[in-house]
């Protein structure tokens, strides 16, 4: 990797921490070093989420909202032959995940392992035919019995992490990853905290890091119900459809053409009034940007906008390549663009800006 600037150090320390829901401290570690230094206060909540405030004014409560944990999988039992057996945590698909190597987060250390199966060569020919069920899988780590993958520290409950390392392509603005879903929005919420740290702001920004998001977008409710926000917005990932064989009825948002504004997905209908907003701040400042929506799946604003009496909520996500595998790609020009307009919207949004929208 040649010369790291300061944001690409941040995302390789995001990136490369490993954090299942239920586990996020390595990356809450992370996100703390680098939005401490631009918060009047950093505190969590019982689930273990990270909130950090900065006051400008003392206008509406906005929260901003990356998650910290990343797809993973759980130690359920070992068997007498020391082959580990596992849970997912978070949502997979079978077909990415045979032959990859993961890292076990056991008590004395990490321990490399890879995820293996039944060979085809002893299937019968329909059975090679069909993809190999995730309960028919296991992790290998190198042990010959129950007693010696004890021996090295593993046991049921432990995390398994997948194995992969930050790399920016030769296009360097391409970035390669594991769990950009969802440290790049941790990232966005770092940096929006740091790009209002010279700036006028009339309000209270919240830069949050939510735990357990991928088993049912969790920490949200815990940390949105622990700040009580005005307005809330979720920076996840969202789908690409710049890859072949997607065509644009399914997927029509490419990489590096500028944040997506979520107009509906599983978890939420966006604000409109909240959208209406964010719709006007981008084009005012010619910040590029995406529509998309998702049948499937939801992010945070899913439980942020369901807090107490309802919180105008919106999902503004950067399209990945290969989310929910080892390795996703996405472009530093979306961040970019993602921060900026979380960072105008922002400064318009005083109180009589947010009791307007409300009702839009």
């Amino acid at each position: 990797m040649g010369k790291i600037d300061d944001t690409l150090k941040m995302f390789k320390e995001l990136t490369d921490a490993k954090g299942i829901p239920g586990n996020e401290k390595e990356p809450r570690n992370v996100m703390k070093k680098y939005i401490t230094p631009y918060a009047d206060e950093v505190v969590y909540d019982n689930l273990g989420s990270l909130i950090a405030k900065k006051t400008g004014m003392h206008g509406p409560k906005i929260m901003v909202a990356g998650h910290l944990d990343e797809i993973g999988f759980m130690v359920t039992k070992i068997d007498e032959n020391g082959f580990i057996y596992f849970q997912t945590t978070g949502g997979w698909w079978s077909q990415v995940m045979l032959a990859q190597r993961v890292t076990i987060m056991g008590s004395k250390g990490d321990v490399t392992g890879v995820i293996g199966s039944k060979p085809p060569h002893i299937l019968s020919p329909e059975a090679r035919k069909k993809p190999v069920q995730i309960k028919d899988m296991f992790i290998d780590i190198g042990a010959s019995s129950k007693e010696e993958a004890k021996s090295f520290g593993v046991k049921p409950g432990d995390s398994v992490v997948p194995y992969f390392e930050f790399t920016p392509l030769k296009n360097e603005k391409m970035l390669l990853a594991k769990a950009w879903d969802n440290r790049i929005g941790c990232a966005i919420a770092i940096e929006v905290l740091k790009q209002l740290q010279d700036s006028e702001h009339p309000n209270i920004v919240y830069g949050v890091g939510t735990v357990q998001e991928e088993v049912g977008l969790r920490g949200a409710k815990t940390a949105a119900h622990t700040i009580k926000p005005d307005i809330g917005f979720a920076v996840d990932v969202g789908i690409a459809g710049d890859t072949p064989g997607i065509s644009e009825h399914e997927a029509d948002s490419k990489i590096g053409k500028g944040p997506q504004i979520v107009l509906y997905d599983a978890s939420m209908v966006s604000h409109k009034g909240l959208r209406d907003l964010v719709v006007k701040t981008a084009e005012e400042n010619e910040i590029p940007f995406q529509y998309a929506t998702m049948a499937g799946g939801g992010t945070d604003s899913g439980s942020i906008h369901l807090t107490a009496n309802g919180v105008p909520s919106l999902s503004i996500t950067i399209a990945t390549r290969y989310i929910h595998t080892h390795a996703g790609i996405l472009h530093r020009d979306d961040f970019d663009n993602a921060v900026k307009l979380i960072v105008e919207t922002i400064k318009k949004l005083d109180q009589d800006t947010v009791d307007s929208i409300k009702f839009d």
